[in-house]
């Protein structure tokens, strides 16, 4: 082989440009920013999963100069296949951050992968037990819808304005159901509402007509709906169809255009607390999260169609805008793809502060890894297919 020296001038300078352009496409490709998503884009959550997956879509493709990949997966609406996701986007793909899950069980399900493989993850899911009680796993998880607090005090004072006495659970048989009906419960009996009957269901069911008859033969002033997406809108139809006469909340997870399709006119005159970004144009304007719902809504509606937006694609939007904030500063301190890296968009992530997203005004703490306040939720009432803004 002939040595650097033998190949005369000529040759030595090409050797040399060429080592030059390889060491510049090896730092280019060590700067490029990947992250992971793993989000349910087919199962009973594929209608939360998929406007996700839409709103992913629309996030940039370059942060502060830096290339970003985005490696999208789909869990199937299952927690094993999630946990699966998880392991292969961290020891595989080298991600540098995650976006998901989509569900509750789904984000539950990735704490022990995030904490083992120290890669923060942003969750799409509402439940609070996602980022409590703070630990060594969760202090790698962050999520950006509302919790289950949130949106349960927001239901118990509705409740109380309307002069409701009593009312009855419906909800998943999982852990989003759960995590709901202790939160429903417990602000409930803070207002003195009494909960007469507490049913479940499972997401698969084609029927629930017998939660529904034991509900019904407890006759409740309300009836509260734990459950997300499409399936929720069996237990509507179910109690249309029973004659109930009562009002009807629903949880923030079925803001969607698909769920209104699929639960139709049966929907009309219910409940459901969601983020601000559902209603974004009937907002005051002195709202402090409408200029970023509406750029958001018509951003979103323009690549997918009139009306097409959902509250889960904002989610997704959010996580996006929460790493446009953090990868600047992560990048001051290590370069992508590294564990240095990953550490510290974890701790740029924590620091987020004054950020305005689509759903409210973010402020995360070491012990906050959602940092939303009570302007991140509005009531409002499914009327004629839509969704009609409720001032308190």
């Amino acid at each position: 082989m002939q040595s650097t020296q033998s190949m005369g001038p000529g040759r030595t300078l090409l050797a040399g440009f060429v080592a030059v352009v390889l060491a510049a496409l090896s730092s280019t490709a060590l700067a490029q920013i990947k992250i992971g998503v793993t989000i349910s884009t087919t199962g009973p959550a594929a209608s939360l999963g998929i406007p996700e997956k839409n709103a992913i879509a629309l996030l940039p493709r370059e942060i502060a100069g830096q290339k970003v990949d985005y490696v999208v997966l789909d869990d199937a609406s299952d927690t094993t296949q999630t946990v699966t996701n998880t392991r292969k986007l961290i020891s595989e793909e080298k991600v540098d951050a995650i976006i998901g899950s989509t569900t509750t069980p789904n984000s539950l399900a990735m704490l022990n992968v995030l904490g083992e493989g120290k890669t923060a993850a942003i969750s799409l899911a509402s439940s609070n037990r996602i980022i409590e009680p703070m630990d060594a796993n969760r202090a790698w998880m962050f999520k950006t819808p509302q919790t289950d607090t949130m949106m349960a005090i927001a239901i118990a004072e509705d409740m109380v304005r309307k002069g409701i006495k009593s009312m009855a659970y419906l909800g998943f048989s999982d852990a989003l159901g759960e995590a709901f009906h202790a939160e429903v419960v417990k602000f409930a009996e803070l207002k003195h509402i009494k909960v007469v009957a507490s049913e479940r269901f499972s997401r698969n069911d084609n029927s629930v007509t017998g939660q529904v008859l034991k509900i019904m033969g407890a006759a409740p002033e309300a009836v509260v709906i734990g459950a997300s997406g499409t399936p929720a809108a069996l237990p509507v139809k179910t109690l249309a169809e029973r004659g109930f006469k009562g009002r009807i909340y629903h949880n923030h997870g079925v803001a969607s255009t698909d769920f209104l399709r699929v639960c139709g006119k049966q929907c009309d005159g219910t409940f459901l607390p969601t983020g601000p970004v559902m209603v974004a144009g009937q907002l005051p304007e002195s709202n402090p999260i409408r200029k970023a719902a509406l750029e958001f809504s018509k951003k979103y509606e323009a690549a997918n169609g009139a009306g097409s937006v959902a509250a889960f694609a904002s989610y997704a939007w959010d996580a996006g805008l929460l790493l446009q904030r953090a990868v600047p500063e992560a990048l001051q301190k290590a370069k992508p793809g590294t564990p240095e890296f990953r550490a510290a968009l974890r701790d740029a992530l924590e620091n987020v502060k004054n950020l305005p997203t689509t759903n409210g005004v973010v402020n995360m703490t070491r012990n906050d890894h959602l940092g939303l306040d009570q302007r991140a939720r509005v009531m409002v009432q499914i009327r004629n297919g839509g969704w009609q803004y409720q001032a308190e």
